[in-house]
């Protein structure tokens, strides 16, 4: 593993700023195209410690109603029972167990993913993509990031058979992540 190339002053907490971040996914469908989606509403806090990253740690909450799929039709089937079942699971969690520096500027973080009541361990390769001062001087740091987890792991389980033999949703469904983190307080 290569040493940590982050800068002391990024060590701080920090809130996740929903308005210039995005949580997406993308879904095969009927398995000739991709869907891609976000949620609109989440909010989350994350301490980075750059010269411990093990550390660091990060936990986020996401309002399941506000998926967004840019297909009222579809936005709605997705907060039915059929998938997130909104009215009885109104928040997907997820809260961090580990993190790793696995590369100069990239992250492994490992935690505990919460959708529809089941929770299940996931790990999120992250790359730091810098940081920088904003126009109201607020002191912001960016990462990237990306997994695939299985649907079904979760309780989501339903799909339809297509005539051609597929599905119509698939099974895996990649997670991404664009984050800009607010600094909030220095270290302790």
């Amino acid at each position: 593993m290569s040493t940590t190339t982050l800068s002391p002053e990024l060590t701080a907490q920090y809130h996740i700023d929903a308005a210039h971040s995005r949580l997406g996914f993308v879904a095969r469908h009927a398995m000739v195209t991709k869907v891609h989606g976000a949620f609109n509403e989440f909010e989350g806090t994350a301490y980075l410690d750059a010269a411990d990253p093990s550390k660091s740690h990060a936990q986020v909450t996401i309002d399941v109603a506000s998926v967004d799929t840019r297909n009222d039709q579809r936005d709605g089937h997705l907060r039915t029972n059929d998938f997130f079942d909104v009215p009885n699971f109104p928040t997907i969690t997820f809260v961090s167990t580990a993190v790793e520096q696995v590369g100069t500027t990239d992250f492994r973080v490992t935690g505990d993913l919460t959708i529809k009541g089941v929770t299940k361990p996931v790990s999120i390769d992250f790359e730091y993509t810098g940081s920088a001062k904003d126009h109201s001087g607020a002191e912001r740091a960016g990462f990237e990031g990306r997994t695939v987890v299985n649907r079904k792991d979760f309780g989501i389980n339903f799909n339809a058979v297509l005539e051609t033999g597929g599905v119509m949703v698939s099974e895996k469904i990649t997670l991404e992540f664009d984050i800009s983190a607010v600094k909030v307080s220095p270290a302790a």
